[in-house]
């Protein structure tokens, strides 16, 4: 009884360590938006577009500093009338406060521009982890694109395996030639070599999405179903275009990165005009032996106006410099409006084509099965030849690796279309995944 129990527990405990974890696109989503590097650097990104907004502060404040210094002579000196010229020792420290600010405001243009800065990373992280999240539907969906090619060629050999056993009994009984037989055996070892590159090819595919998305151990993929309904017609296409204006997190980035050279401009101008610098001190001095006109203790202010009438030219040239760079973003965000409207057409007649020829592609599989079935009936009873067989295995083999193929072309392209008008996060991506993220960038900001 004992051996029985220890066995069972032995057969069980190999199950759970041979048993696969099993994903949804969503939960892939999920984890690789937890482990990612790519997307942890662009959050050190906007880290340090922080920090940024802390140094441009930090110029608006008083600088508050201590100073002490100590000072031992050789030897005391006087004066004819007994005065102290040179003490022995002396020490001197104090309290220094200190304010300079341009009269141009430039400091407020600088915390302006820093906290755009944040707001510019902020997108960029969106578009990082948008481009990286459909990076993962890909890999995913070329996972499942092995995955059925290799259930399309297992079942391809179980067919020809059917076909060769048939072949062999009707060669026994004289109904066909050896002909029959060697063809079926050639037809049933191509398609086991096929088997195996398929085979190997889920396991590389596998292996990519689980670097991708960072997954560790053998695991499973279950299939996720996307569709779109009322796609037709050019309004809808406009409407895509506007959508992605206004929603493509590339496009704001760039658009507050054309805000961020405007103010540049205002900032390098503000070198032209005076700094006004104030300070305040409180110093205190100590002399052994004391001076009798030794003034030990001191409360002052001053006012410093600083104007720089010529400095060769270093204003002019800065100021060119960032025009130059407002022109070139104003440039970068006009591209990049282009370029987003063309691929968002592309995304967009990519679908309709994936989504007509999938259509005809499964009327092609409905004809190519059932002639698959018949001629295979025929062959039983003599009425068709090994080379119909073949011929209507083979068409029925492309139709099934044609429509899978196209089937999943046709889920990617639902998602390409997403991504391009900059909704993809929102739709496809869980609540609870867009939840953990948010709340990880407010507690990094805070």
């Amino acid at each position: 009884m004992k051996k029985i129990v220890f066995f069972v527990l032995f057969i069980l405990l190999l199950g759970a360590n041979c048993y696969a974890v099993e994903y949804s696109l969503e939960d892939l989503y999920r984890i690789a938006l937890e482990r990612s590097e790519r997307i942890k650097i662009s959050e050190e990104d906007l880290f340090i577009a922080e920090t940024g907004k802390d140094k441009a502060k930090s110029v608006l404040l008083p600088k508050l500093s201590a100073f002490w210094n100590y000072a031992k002579y050789t030897e005391e000196k006087r004066s004819s009338a007994g005065s102290v010229i040179q003490p022995e020792d002396s020490a001197f420290w104090g309290l220094r406060l200190d304010q300079s600010v341009s009269l141009s405001g430039r400091e407020l243009t600088a915390f302006k521009i820093s906290k755009e800065g944040i707001e510019k990373s902020r997108y960029d992280l969106h578009a990082v982890k948008e481009a990286y999240v459909f990076s993962v539907a890909s890999a995913y969906y070329d996972a499942l694109r092995a995955k059925k090619a290799a259930e399309i060629a297992r079942a391809n050999v179980e067919r020809l395996t059917k076909y060769r056993d048939a072949a062999a009994i009707r060669l026994k009984v004289g109904e066909v030639t050896k002909t029959d037989l060697l063809r079926a055996e050639a037809e049933l070892s191509g398609a086991q070599a096929e088997l195996v590159r398929a085979e190997n090819n889920l396991k590389l595919t596998k292996a990519v999405l689980a670097r991708v998305v960072g997954l560790n151990g053998d695991f499973e993929i279950k299939e996720t179903v996307y569709s779109m309904q009322h796609t037709e017609g050019a309004e809808y296409l406009q409407s895509l275009k506007q959508a992605a204006m206004s929603e493509r997190a590339e496009l704001k980035a760039v658009g507050l990165q054309k805000k961020i050279a405007e103010d540049q401009v205002k900032y390098t101008k503000g070198s032209y005009w005076p700094t006004l610098s104030i300070a305040g001190v409180y110093s205190r001095r100590n002399e052994d032996p004391a001076s009798a006109f030794l003034n030990k203790e001191s409360i002052y202010g001053g006012i410093n106006l600083n104007f720089a009438f010529f400095e060769g030219g270093l204003r002019k040239a800065e100021v060119g410099e960032a025009e130059a760079r407002q022109r070139q973003a104003e440039l970068i965000y006009e591209d990049l409006k282009k370029t987003v409207g063309i691929e968002v057409e592309n995304a967009y007649l990519d679908f309709q084509t994936q989504k007509g020829v999938l259509k005809s592609l499964k009327d092609q599989l409905t004809f190519a099965s059932d002639n698959y079935n018949s001629v295979s009936r025929q062959y039983e009873f003599g009425l068709a030849n090994s080379i119909d067989v073949i011929d209507a295995n083979t068409l029925f083999l492309t139709a099934e690796r044609q429509v899978a193929d196209a089937g999943y072309s046709y889920q990617l392209s639902i998602l390409r279309l997403q991504r391009t008008t900059g909704v993809f996060l929102k739709t496809t991506v869980s609540q609870q995944s867009i939840e953990h993220q948010v709340k990880e960038d407010k507690g990094r900001t805070n």
